[in-house]
């Protein structure tokens, strides 16, 4: 299909109503930020930010078995056909931010609050490497673990792309349980280590479990530290309301 040209970067100093999104999913309340998001590990990452941020936003459900993600308004957002994508009216200098990649996202929702992520140099960049470790290894080891053992892979009867992703998620695991031996979160001990290093990796941990039910395909039960921070992550009222955005029936 054609695909309308790439206006995400292009959103200084439009009005909210002006972005193309906004005509398939209209804003009920423009002075928040837009969410456009599925119930997905990466998708749980912007609510839950948002949730524990306390941020308002209005969230819009992208409906994938519908192909919501292909058509020109939400290409005009995210030409990566991927959720989740937030529009910020608020953004940098006061002007409207459009902005897709659940890691950006993070990032950007932390240095718009000044929350979630260390000011200070060490610990700041430890924060972005397990974001970006999250980014570039255990989502997609995990993305691709799930579509070979619960999805249309588990079809395919040579066993070895199934065989590949659980060693490696395996192996991320170990290194996931190694880092949080005495740690309360990924980056130290006490409500002021979490961050958006833990916002990003959790929801992947629990679907590998809970969505994926790969728990003992992998071994689950032998990370005792990864188990106990996520059973701590899932208790957290913020988590607790992040994981189910955005609902069933949000718009359109």
């Amino acid at each position: 299909m054609t695909q309308p040209p790439n206006t995400a970067g292009q959103a200084q100093g439009k009005p909210l109503q002006d972005f193309l999104i906004t005509r398939k999913w209209p804003a009920r309340h423009p002075e928040r930020i837009q969410l456009y998001s599925l119930t997905t590990p990466n998708g749980a990452k912007a609510s839950i930010a948002l949730e524990e941020l306390g941020l308002p936003y209005e969230a819009h459900r992208i409906d994938i078995t519908a192909n919501d993600q292909f058509t020109a308004e939400f290409l005009s957002l995210n030409p990566n056909n991927k959720i989740p994508a937030i529009l910020d009216p608020d953004g940098p200098g006061g002007q409207p931010l459009a902005l897709f990649e659940s890691g950006a996202i993070l990032l950007y929702l932390a240095e718009k609050t000044g929350r979630l992520l260390p000011q200070d140099g060490a610990q700041r960049y430890q924060a972005l490497q397990w974001l970006m470790w999250q980014m570039g290894g255990l989502g997609p080891m995990f993305g691709q673990l799930g579509f070979f053992y619960k999805y249309a892979g588990r079809e395919i009867e040579d066993a070895r792309p199934r065989e590949r992703y659980a060693k490696e998620s395996r192996r991320l695991l170990g290194v996931l349980d190694q880092q949080l031996q005495e740690r309360d979160w990924l980056l130290g001990r006490g409500e002021a280590a979490y961050s958006i290093a833990d916002i990003a990796i959790f929801p992947w941990v629990r679907n590998l479990v809970v969505g994926y039910g790969a728990a003992e395909l992998v071994g689950f039960d032998e990370f005792k530290h990864v188990q106990r921070v996520l059973a701590a992550f899932n208790e957290r009222p913020a988590v607790q309301r992040g994981l189910l955005v955005p609902a069933a029936g949000s718009q359109p």
